[in-house]
């Protein structure tokens, strides 16, 4: 693209809208009292934001803690195949063992 495709402005535009903008800055004065007013709204949105905020997450911790006990509560009272002790796998060795400190068989000290 070449530069002939946007018009240059004449010279002294720049500067004329610097002083149009100057003076208009000039006349505008602020409300007494509009930073207080502007800044106590913005705290009070904040504080409501934050508000909201904990209250979402204490209704979601709640739901939470409520559908764990809900699961749990769910659980059959009678214990399932891998928890049943009615099978053991291990081996009661506790009679057969033997203390280097106790008389062995037939008398003798291991």
């Amino acid at each position: 693209m070449s530069n002939s495709a946007m018009p240059t402005p004449p010279p002294g535009t720049e500067q004329q809208l610097r002083e149009a903008f100057e003076a208009l800055a000039e006349g505008v004065q602020p409300a007494p009292g509009a930073y207080r007013a502007a800044r106590g709204d913005w705290v009070r949105r904040e504080r409501r934001r934050r508000h909201i905020l904990a209250a979402l997450v204490t209704v979601l911790f709640t739901l939470a803690i409520l559908i764990g006990l809900w699961v749990l509560n769910q659980v059959p009272a009678k214990p399932g195949v891998i928890f049943d002790d009615t099978v053991s796998t291990r081996q009661d060795t506790s009679r057969d063992r033997v203390l280097p400190s106790e008389p062995g068989p037939a008398g003798q000290r291991r």
